[in-house]
């Protein structure tokens, strides 16, 4: 009886653990592929997981931040889902390529053709954005998540830092240092040199293991021949000895 109430108690605490940490992980978030550096281009992915075990996500919403707009927001076509992307004028035009800008995409709705995010699952949105800005370390999304049974999560509490994370927090997007290529590719030619110099000094490194491997290789074999040879000789000696008595008892006989 003892020993199940401990066990009982056990899977109990174990529950309680994982219901108090799943909301910090079961939330909308955005994440980039690759690196979303300042001034660049980068394919940005909004994670979109289920949190109900009794309906699934039919529809999300993502608003883009007013206060750095984007000029270019593509989302990548979803299979089962269709995207729909809202406009709004700017009250100051955005330069973007030599152009001015009037309005920009300010939201992204996707809605589901048919069963949507269901029980268990998660579904990433990719959207290709730029150029990202430079006088920021990060852009918030606030997003809504809308259920098959007509509730609706808003992901729009913005986090702050050396706070606790909110209950229902806004994704955000950390922007990484600048880079020479503005479409977010690394092309200073500084580092491409470095990087050749890493490649002769691997290059090399590698060499010199494989002539030391080939060394190292050669002294071994040498080795092994040579306690071959001694345990062959060692052996002949044995047989000798061992005939020379016979031969000796013989002669006694």
């Amino acid at each position: 009886m003892k020993a199940s109430r401990i066990a009982v108690a056990g899977a109990v605490s174990g529950i309680a653990v994982l219901a108090l940490s799943a909301p910090a992980f079961a939330h909308v978030s955005v994440q980039p592929e690759g690196t979303a550096a300042k001034g660049g281009y980068a394919v940005v992915d909004f994670k979109v997981p289920n949190e109900r075990d009794n309906a699934s996500t039919t529809k999300l919403e993502v608003n883009f931040p007013t206060d750095h707009p984007l000029a270019s927001v593509m989302p990548q076509p979803v299979p089962g889902w269709k995207a729909e992307v809202t406009k709004s004028k700017l009250d100051k035009p955005l330069e973007s390529h030599g152009k001015q800008l009037t309005e920009v995409v300010t939201k992204v709705t996707w809605t589901a053709d048919g069963k949507g995010v269901e029980p268990g699952y998660f579904q990433k949105f990719p959207v290709s954005v730029g150029a990202l800005p430079e006088d920021a370390d990060q852009l918030v999304f606030k997003a809504i998540q809308t259920y098959s049974n007509k509730e609706v999560v808003r992901w729009i509490e913005v986090p702050q830092e050396g706070q606790e994370e909110p209950e229902t927090p806004a994704p955000v997007l950390q922007l990484a240092a600048a880079e020479d290529d503005a479409h977010g590719a690394a092309g200073s030619s500084d580092a491409k040199a470095e990087d050749t110099g890493a490649d002769a000094q691997n290059t090399a490194a590698d060499s010199s293991a494989s002539d030391s491997g080939s060394g190292d290789s050669s002294d071994t074999t040498a080795r092994v021949l040579g306690i071959v040879g001694i345990v062959v000789g060692a052996a002949g000696v044995g047989y000798g000895v061992l005939a020379g008595r016979r031969r000796d008892s013989g002669t006694a006989a």
